[in-house]
């Protein structure tokens, strides 16, 4: 006699938009069993029922087998009695679920659709718009909950019969898939001149052609428009880089296979499983030599960022061009790219010769993901498409809802709703109000589709800051100020899942510091409710003012003071000082970009800087990593907090300079002597507070070598050491640390 059992199970996670639903039909059909599945607020319910042998299999393949974009983060089991179901069903929705499939990040087209995209048997052959429940846009093209057609930015395309038997098909890969069209009933290419008139022929072949011939073309992606040319052609290159006034910060690079991007870098198997993977991220890895790359695309890098086609209609350019692709936003000097057909042919038609565009419309602008190998582990740098707004899963859930505005620079924001932190997009630089509206329009685009409304509003200590601005005009329960290289601290923390205390060593360029000088090279004892600042960088006088961030020879003369120095280095640190002027305000800095940004100057590398980081990814790019020696730092004891005397850093490099020594050594010995400097100063704070583990934090750790160096030497000490893997140690991640912050604060446990 068969045995009958019934259970209730529930699944929480990324559990909707991802073929759960049916993945869960066709097991229970497949062991025999009955009952129904249903989306809910919280993830997935399910009633199953059968043989007591069927019932106990499900349960294990429910998590065994679960589709690759599903992430299950608890799954809870209820035992009942059996209630008579026949078959198995998938039942509606709960009025107020699909808050997880309504803000799916978009990803790239599966193998099926890439398939069906190269068979000239399919009805979806060369379909630039083909994809299914597994793949394709998702954030980018949902306007509001729940994602169902008529909610999304395909709601003006009526689906053909056989597209609509496919999505009503529980069998089928579209079952449920609101983006599901063909060449019948779906968006249409279109290849614009700059006036925007359509040419004639095939969109893609056209394309193809102008870009042979050294033209840019504007292409719409899924989360914006982006320039493109062809990334082997040096006058192409470098009239995209004139056109865009975009001087020398690295392109992407786009090629349409491993094989080919295999010619233009060194890809292990781990960098070929994040290109191949379904975010289709922007990678950065070794330039390898005589890649047939302009010396424009990324000039004086010795790494390239490389990345794969992310939608059908990238795959079928770059097969019809075949060679690879310089890729970059399509703005200008910053602004917020376009995503708005009108917007890119207005702002973009003195930079494009042409424009690949459709007509299905973008809803949510994203940048690409950029990722980077570092020290065995991948690091996000700059989150974004296939990535935003999967959700963050903290330790500790948060009492009431919380939005954290982030940061000025690398701006993002973060919605907190009990224990998952969705971390936005980066927004760009909030140095104008274009950006700025962009910044609250997102804002409010998530909070519909995520059905949060924050009840804490947190944002940067900064009073200036145009986020915490928008921040303390937005009505909520209430405000938290966090202090900025605290919310570092706390970025790191939730990423690793740990409550702290730790000692955070936070390294970045500039945070507004409450003893009125500005930081960034930070020693800090933090938790998530609070801290203390136990040691720092030495703080130098900032020549001129703000403007030293971009002419980096005054921060050179600043850490030399009156050190002796070649003649010739002498004359050039005078010119620069009274450049800067007399009398005007001169700040104090504990800055550790500024320290980068001294020593590529004092090395020749860089005199003016045109975009944020530069100066310090060049002085890596140069140093020599075979280098072991490193120049010595003193620590300084007193009343207050340590201080590492960084001058002597750049001291030891101006006496090795004018002894001959190659600048890529004087680079490594920087490297290595900084890393030496934390180790010493972290040994000396776990004597002074007995704390074990360390957080690296702060843009500068996203500095391979410094990374290596730092964590090396930690490691040998005896530290267990925190780093970034899911958010980015920049500005990009702040936005986590704050919502953290006010969510710790605001936690019944937390200290008064």
């Amino acid at each position: 006699m068969t045995t009958l059992k019934r259970v209730d199970v529930h699944v929480e996670g990324i559990v909707q938009g991802v073929g759960f639903r049916p993945f869960v039909c066709s097991l229970a059909g497949r062991l025999g069993l009955s009952g129904r599945v249903r989306n809910d607020v919280n993830g997935v319910h399910i009633e199953i029922e059968g043989a007591r042998t069927g019932v106990e299999e499900f349960l294990t393949a429910l998590e065994r087998d679960a589709p690759a974009l599903s992430e299950i983060e608890r799954v809870t089991v209820v035992s009942g009695e059996p209630a008579g179901h026949r078959g198995f069903t998938i039942a509606t929705a709960d009025p107020g679920a699909l808050r997880t499939a309504a803000a799916l990040a978009d990803l790239a087209p599966c193998d099926d659709c890439l398939r069906e995209l190269a068979d000239p048997a399919s009805r979806r052959h060369r379909y630039p718009f083909t994809g299914c429940a597994n793949c394709g846009p998702r954030l980018g093209i949902t306007r509001a909950r729940p994602r169902k057609r008529p909610h999304t930015t395909m709601a003006p395309f009526a689906m053909c019969a056989d597209c609509a038997r496919e999505h009503d098909d529980p069998d089928s890969r579209r079952f449920g898939d609101p983006a599901t069209c063909c060449p019948a009933c779906g968006p249409a290419l279109k290849l614009r001149d700059a006036r925007g008139t359509e040419l004639c022929g095939d969109p893609v072949t056209c394309a193809a052609a102008l870009l042979r011939t050294g033209r840019v073309i504007a292409v719409k992606g899924p989360g914006g428009y982006h320039l493109a040319c062809a990334a082997a052609c040096e006058p192409a290159v470098a009239a995209l880089r004139g056109r865009k006034h975009r001087a020398e910060q690295p392109f992407t690079v786009m090629a349409a296979g491993l094989a080919q991007a295999r010619r233009c870098c060194e890809i292990d198997d781990t960098a070929a499983a994040l290109l191949t993977g379904p975010a289709r991220p922007v990678v950065l890895l070794p330039r390898r030599p005589g890649a047939p790359v302009a010396p424009s695309v990324a000039p004086g890098h010795r790494i390239l960022g490389i990345a794969l086609p992310a939608t059908p209609l990238h795959h079928l350019l770059l097969a019809e061009l075949g060679e690879p692709l310089a890729l970059t936003g399509g703005d200008v000097a910053g602004e917020p790219i376009a995503y708005e057909d009108a917007d890119a042919l207005t702002r973009l038609s003195g930079i494009a010769d042409a424009f690949l565009t459709h007509d299905r419309a973008i809803c949510t602008r994203a940048d690409d993901t950029v990722l980077r190998p570092l020290a065995g582990e991948i690091t996000v740098l700059r989150r974004g498409r296939g990535h935003a707004p999967d959700p963050i899963a903290l330790r500790r859930p948060a009492p009431r809802a919380v939005l954290a505005c982030g940061a000025t620079i690398d701006s993002t924001f973060c919605l907190l709703d009990g224990r998952r932190a969705h971390l936005s997009q980066r927004l760009g630089h909030l140095d104008d109000h274009d950006t700025l509206r962009a910044f609250a329009s997102a804002v409010g685009h998530y909070c519909d589709l995520l059905g949060i409304r924050p009840e804490i509003v947190a944002h940067d200590a900064h009073p200036g800051h145009l986020a915490t601005r928008h921040a303390l005009q937005l009505t909520a329960a209430g405000h938290v100020a966090v202090q900025h290289h605290h919310a570092h601290v706390a970025a790191c923390l939730a990423d690793n899942g740990d409550l702290g205390p730790v000692i955070g060593v936070v390294l970045d360029g500039i945070g507004h510091g409450p003893d009125g000088t500005i930081w960034g090279g930070e020693f800090l004892r933090a938790d998530l409710t609070g801290y203390q600042r136990l040691a720092h960088l030495a703080q130098v006088p900032m020549p001129g003012g703000p403007a030293a961030a971009r002419r980096p020879l005054r921060m050179a003369a600043a850490y030399l003071g009156d050190h002796p120095c070649d003649p010739g280095l002498r004359d050039r640190l005078a010119g620069a000082l009274q450049q800067a002027g007399t009398g005007r305000e001169t700040p104090l800095t504990s800055s550790a970009g500024h320290l980068f940004d001294a020593l590529a100057a004092l090395l020749g590398l860089r005199d003016t800087i045109t975009y944020e980081g530069q100066a310090a990814a060049e002085l890596e790019q140069h140093a020599d990593p075979a280098e072991t020696a490193a120049y010595p730092a003193a620590l300084t004891t007193g009343e207050g907090p340590l201080v590492v005397e960084t001058a002597d850093l750049v001291r030891a490099a101006a006496d090795d300079l004018a002894a001959g020594t190659a600048t890529a050594a004087i680079a490594g010995r920087f490297h290595n002597g900084l890393a030496a400097a934390v180790t010493r100063t972290c040994v000396a704070l776990r004597q002074a507070t007995g704390l074990t583990a360390v957080a690296l934090t702060g843009a500068l750790f996203q500095n391979a070598l410094l990374l290596d160096r730092t964590l090396q030497r930690l490691r040998a000490a005896g530290f267990r050491v925190l780093r970034h893997v899911r958010v980015p140690p920049g500005d990009g991640g702040l936005s986590l640390g704050q919502a953290a912050v006010a969510a710790a604060r605001d936690h019944p446990a937390a200290p008064a």
